[in-house]
């Protein structure tokens, strides 16, 4: 696509699922990219397998990787993540706001700890990052792009997953928010909505049975793939939509259309 190549691109969340897949699809269009990630002390060492793989992909793309370890939800590590990637290439161009986890639980039972934890994570970690890549951006010429990965539950309401659906809604309105106030600073500011896809997230995708349920939801039929994912955010990121800003693309074969409304039923 044009207008990537040789960009330096910071991508959060980017060991596994639809992180990993932009990762690499920003690498295969030509830029450097630096990977993030977060993991708890149980979950470190299948991690940092995942990040060893995915680097040895980038690489392979004959581009420059870089691996940053931060939580994004501390502002001490989204600064020090900022000046480690800046300090390596010099400067950033792109920011993709990937990292995000999820807990179902009814509503009512939803503990302060865990929906602080998920905002925390999905809209104060996309606040935090997009703010130093803001600072960044206005710091030297060129300006920049900020791709926010949200959800079909940015405007899907999503019972028993409140706290997710929050940081989503509220993912859309920062979107739209950043862009109208830095669109005449040359920084463009998107988003993509993901649907229902096959990542490790989402555990029924490893069921068939389970994943042919959600697929009957779906007008198109099927489940997403992260590398679908992965293309709009290349193509909102690059020149080729250097006139688009504060738009989030639903990628959701179809699920935003009202799917009940595939017959008839009303009067």
């Amino acid at each position: 696509m044009k207008g990537l190549q040789g960009k330096n691109v910071l991508v959060t969340g980017a060991s596994t699922g639809i992180g990993r897949a932009i990762a690499l699809r920003f690498a295969q269009e030509g830029a450097n990219v630096a990977i993030n990630y977060y993991n708890s002390a149980d979950e470190a060492a299948e991690t940092l397998e995942s990040v060893q793989k995915t680097c040895g992909s980038i690489r392979d793309c004959g581009v420059g990787d870089l691996v940053v370890q931060a939580d994004v939800s501390k502002e001490e590590d989204v600064a020090k993540m900022f000046q480690t990637v800046i300090e390596a290439w010099g400067r950033l161009d792109i920011l993709v706001n990937n990292a995000g986890i999820q807990k179902e639980a009814p509503s009512h039972e939803l503990e302060a700890n865990s929906f602080d934890k998920i905002i925390g994570i999905n809209l104060r970690g996309a606040y935090l990052c997009s703010r130093e890549a803001l600072r960044h951006f206005l710091s030297r010429d060129g300006g920049g792009s900020i791709l926010n990965v949200s959800s079909v539950h940015e405007i899907i309401p999503r019972p028993e997953y409140l706290s997710y659906s929050i940081s989503k809604g509220g993912m859309g309105n920062l979107t739209r928010t950043l862009a109208l106030e830095y669109a005449n600073k040359g920084i463009r500011v998107n988003g993509i909505g993901p649907g229902a896809t096959a990542t490790p997230i989402n555990d029924w995708a490893e069921r068939p049975e389970e994943e042919q349920q959600v697929a009957s939801h779906i007008p198109m039929g099927r489940v997403g793939e992260a590398e679908e994912m992965a293309a709009a955010a290349a193509f909102l990121s690059s020149d080729e939509a250097a006139y688009i800003t504060g738009q989030t693309l639903y990628i959701d074969g179809g699920l935003t259309l009202y799917a009940d409304f595939r017959e008839n039923w009303s009067a």
